[in-house]
């Protein structure tokens, strides 16, 4: 069903199709963008959210792929099967066409992360490989012909260069030689076709030739010179054969296009359709959308609902609903408070939705479909609407209520506004009343009191405010379902410096009902801010236990592990220690059985001196590996305290990093202490290191040996020097990037290569996010020309 135009411009939905028309990339999408229209049937809603919502998972992984589509290529496909002859800029239109569909079937079927409900248009392409190489050989522009289009052609103008060439020549005699003086100026030009050069009038009869023109002022003749005139007509006639070689080649790729003039229309079709669906994700994008839930039942259920119109910075999101509980809301506020922005959001947002265009609202989003959209929207503020007149407004209102349907959503702006206010609130009931009965959702927002005594006592029926601040005197744009608006007439007054005896005597002059219906709707509003107060410290509350429970889980995992991984290392330099225990004591019992069978020997005594030696020395190792047992469980403890002062030389392990390394520069003026650990030399402080073994003493500093404080890097042969992520999602892409970067550096690599494509640049940023934060990078980089470009990153370690 068509929607009233006066209902589409007045919630403005063209400007959302200019909008959509913006993001469109080709002609005929644009032309398709800007006559959308919504639609009651809730299958091809769907199918339509769907597809952009598949449109939109594409873009995020593979990037936005390429089309082409003018509106004309339909009709040249057509031309072309009846039998013409197509010009070379009808051909070229056609190839391009070819080209994007070959492109964008490669797009879908090459790295396909996951099936979408656009596959099916996507696999509808047929490209044609021979006709688009054909073309593409044939036509170098709109007005160029290659000579490689066909042999024939590229002989006939083999000979044209001839001909052209022995003509100059010819023509250089007169130019260059003795007759230049007959000449007005020493140049060869052409008329007709025909080279000719510039003879003075007076020296007609010293050149003989053909005269094909004459200046303006008669001093001038262009002749021909009989020298030339033969190679001119051979000219001529290679080039009458080479325009008809040209329209012969045009008449066979033509005829080509006609044989596949199906397929080509087809093309067109569905990548306009293509074209058309990823404008409508971008436009999502754009707006920061999502796809709402469609409903059969007559529901409206707007979270975090924007105005698309309004920049994003500066709208007020909206929570509203209706159709569950209530078919009728009545909205009241002071003017300028949002009430015709909340009105035009629900109904703009409507139409979008059944338009099959993604919402900015949250996902969670309900709307239901309606047979139409029903407006009177008139906006006070401005000078064309202060100018309506009441009996303009029931125009509109007599019009909706002859067309109101259950199926319909009315919306009524000012409703009974424009005559005496006793009658107009009236009225505005007995129409709402009238919208009721007929089983449609309707929206009003109104001034007076009597609606909002109605929508209390009503069923079916529920009131909603725009929130004003008394304290600014300005509107926070806050929709409060539930609350009647209320007036603030005397309170702004006040806050302006109206004088108090005036105030009070217009309060004087409220009905009783008035002032007590003001007062209760005044210790409602109070109530509601204490609500809201409480609320809003219950929900700080909350997040903050939910924040303390999700570092309490992250430290408790962080010690479970840290605490698993000390049990590793202790049951590892336990199970040492008692080998090597085990291992001494087998040692002194053979030795001391040795000793027993030797005791009546000469040599008894050196035997024994050289066992007790061998056995001390056993027992020292033993004792080295009791020690490291011993520090790797004081690395552990935060009081440790070094048992001397370190020296270079010492063996040291690294709380901060786990791992062992060995002491080469002492601490410098920071208290940072170099260490080697590895291939990576680290400052750390003191405090991070526990003593393991010491390869000098204090006051004896060993020599150093061959090669040390020198670090050898080798760059493995097995080493990549770039990895290539293109097509991953986030987290995957740099699970493998985190990987690789370990295994680039234990490689010895000093820079390596991230290529992860253009597309729209979420990857490129997220990578170059996690990079910025990376211990292990010194810089990054975009690629420059030839490296890749924005698809690359080019990283270099520390």
């Amino acid at each position: 069903m068509l929607f009233p135009i006066k209902t589409l411009q007045s919630l403005e939905f063209h400007k959302i199709l200019d909008m959509l028309a913006e993001c469109a990339s080709t002609g005929s999408a644009k032309k398709r963008a800007l006559t959308l229209q919504p639609t009651d049937d809730a299958e091809l809603v769907r199918i339509r959210l769907e597809r952009t919502k598949d449109a939109r998972r594409l873009i995020d992984a593979k990037g936005y792929p390429s089309f082409y589509g003018e509106e004309d290529i339909p009709v040249s496909a057509e031309r072309a099967e009846k039998g013409a002859i197509l010009s070379m800029p009808e051909l070229l239109r056609i190839f391009y066409l070819l080209r994007s569909a070959r492109t964008t079937l490669d797009y879908i079927k090459t790295d396909k992360p996951f099936v979408t409900s656009i596959d099916e248009i996507f696999l509808r392409l047929l490209p044609n490989r021979d006709l688009e190489e054909r073309i593409t050989r044939s036509i170098i522009s709109e007005d160029m012909m290659a000579d490689e289009a066909s042999p024939a052609l590229a002989s006939i103008r083999r000979k044209i260069r001839q001909v052209n060439n022995k003509i100059k020549d010819t023509l250089q005699s007169y130019v260059g030689g003795k007759q230049i003086k007959y000449l007005q100026e020493n140049l060869v030009t052409m008329r007709d076709g025909r080279y000719v050069v510039p003879v003075k009038a007076e020296y007609r009869n010293e050149v003989k030739g053909l005269v094909h023109d004459t200046s303006a002022s008669g001093s001038t003749l262009f002749v021909e010179p009989m020298a030339v005139v033969e190679a001119n007509n051979e000219l001529r006639k290679l080039q009458s054969e080479e325009t008809h070689e040209i329209e012969r080649i045009l008449a066979e790729m033509s005829a080509m296009c006609a044989d596949f003039c199906y397929a080509i229309r087809l093309n067109y079709l569905n990548l306009t359709e293509l074209a058309f669906i990823f404008a409508c994700a971008s436009l999502a994008d754009k707006m920061k959308a999502n796809c709402p839930q469609i409903t059969d039942k007559r529901y409206i259920n707007l979270k975090a609902a924007r105005h698309p119109l309004i920049p994003h910075d500066k709208v007020v999101p909206i929570h509203v609903s209706i159709g569950e509980g209530y078919q009728t809301l009545v909205i009241t506020g002071p003017n300028t408070g949002g009430k015709t922005v909340t009105l035009k959001t629900i109904g703009l947002l409507t139409l979008m939705a059944q338009s099959g265009l993604h919402i900015p609202a949250e996902e969670s989003s309900v709307v239901g479909i309606f047979s139409e959209v029903l407006v009177d929207i008139g906006d006070e503020q401005s000078i064309e609407q202060s100018l309506s007149t009441f009996s303009a407004h029931m125009v509109n209102i007599v019009d909706i209520i002859d067309k109101v349907t259950d199926k319909s959503l009315v919306m009524f702006d000012e409703l009974g506004a424009g005559t005496d206010p006793v009658e107009g609130a009236a009225l505005a009931i007995s129409i709402l009343e009238k919208v009721k009965a007929s089983g449609a959702l309707s929206v009003a927002t109104t001034h007076y009191a009597e609606l909002k005594m109605y929508a209390l006592d009503t069923p079916d029926v529920e009131n909603a405010c725009c929130e004003f601040d008394v304290a600014t005197l300005a509107p926070t744009y806050r929709l409060i379902v539930g609350m009647p608006g209320r007036s603030n007439a005397f309170a702004i007054s006040e806050k302006l410096g109206l004088p108090s005896t005036v105030i009070d005597q217009a309060q004087a002059l409220l009905s009783g009902e008035a002032r007590k219906f003001e007062s209760i709707v005044e210790e409602l509003d109070r109530s509601r801010l204490e609500m809201d107060r409480n609320r809003e410290e219950a929900e700080r509350l909350r997040r903050e236990y939910e924040t303390f429970k999700r570092e309490a889980e992250i430290r408790l995992k962080q010690r479970v592990r840290e605490a698993e991984e000390s049990a590793r290392r202790d049951s590892e330099k336990a199970r040492q220690l008692l080998d090597s225990t085990k291992v001494t004591c087998e040692y002194v019992l053979k030795q001391l059985e040795e000793l027993r069978k030797k005791q009546g020997t000469d040599s008894f005594q050196a035997n024994l001196a050289a066992a007790r030696k061998e056995m001390r020395e056993r027992l020292g190792e033993a004792d080295r590996v009791l020690d490291e047992t011993t520090i790797a469980e004081a690395s552990l403890e935060d009081d440790y305290v070094l048992p001397r002062p370190l020296v270079v030389g010492d063996k040291v392990y690294i709380v901060t990093y786990k791992q062992e390394g060995v002491v080469t520069e002492l601490a410098d003026k920071k208290g940072q202490i170099q260490v080697k650990a590895g291939i990576m030399r680290l400052k750390v402080s003191e405090k991070e290191l526990r003593l393991l073994v010491s390869t000098s003493l204090p006051g004896k500093k060993s020599p150093p040996k061959a090669g040390e404080g020198k670090v050898k890097k080798t760059v493995s042969s097995d080493a990549k020097m770039e990895i290539d992520v293109r097509g991953e999602y986030t987290d995957d892409a740099w699970f493998k990037i985190d990987k690789y970067l370990d295994d680039s550096m234990l490689a010895g690599l000093e820079s390596v290569r991230i290529i992860h494509g253009k597309g729209t640049g979420k990857l490129r940023v997220y990578i170059q996010n996690m990079l910025r934060g990376d211990r292990r990078v010194k810089s990054y980089r975009n690629g420059n020309y030839g490296e890749g470009d924005l698809g690359v990153t080019v990283v270099v370690f520390k």
